[in-house]
């Protein structure tokens, strides 16, 4: 774990530690489901029609088409909208309404974290950004942990990179037996 200052931006990777450190861990195929115009994934979607990201689509539907389509994620870039707040500018941004349930965060991360498990394998990467360090689940491994700080009254941006290290077996059961 290090710890570095650096001054804020709107755009997580612009900031330049944490730019690098997306830039440096970024593995063969990507998906970036909150995007905005940050162009460094194979895949990427926001819900803002505005923004170049290639889809358009709320990000839980944007990965459970991925996992649909097959495809295996190398990386994940998961930087969500951090607070209610925010997930309320992002659908004004893009000319939506919202609600209450909508803006909840803890929904949105772990619907998101659902998709993005079924879109690893071992071997895959999550690089994670919000305030929090709660990461992907017990089937991954924690290899860095970047805190930086924005000094006076900002929230620190706690960034995580996760290396899945297996996957969760599903059992099927026929007629009583498990296959």
């Amino acid at each position: 774990m290090r710890r570095v200052w650096s001054m804020p931006n709107r755009c997580t990777f612009d900031v330049p530690v944490i730019g690098d450190m997306v830039r440096s861990n970024l593995r063969g195929v990507s998906v970036d489901p909150f995007a905005r115009d940050c162009g460094l994934a194979t895949y990427t979607n926001d819900l803002n029609p505005a923004t170049s990201a290639e889809y358009h689509m709320h990000a839980q539907t944007f990965l459970k088409m991925l996992v649909d389509r097959g495809v295996q994620a190398d990386t994940v870039i998961f930087d969500p909208p951090y607070s209610p707040r925010q997930i309320a500018e992002c659908y004004k941004a893009a000319g939506l309404t919202t609600d209450m349930q909508a803006t909840q965060n803890a929904r949105l991360y772990a619907e998101c974290k659902r998709e993005i498990r079924r879109l690893c394998r071992p071997g895959s990467r999550v690089l994670s950004f919000g305030w929090n360090s709660v990461g992907m689940g017990k089937e991954f491994e924690i290899e860095e942990i970047l805190l930086v700080c924005h000094g006076g009254a900002h929230n620190d941006t706690i960034c995580m990179l996760e290396c899945m290290i297996e996957k969760q077996k599903e059992f099927i059961y026929t007629q009583g037996e498990t296959i």
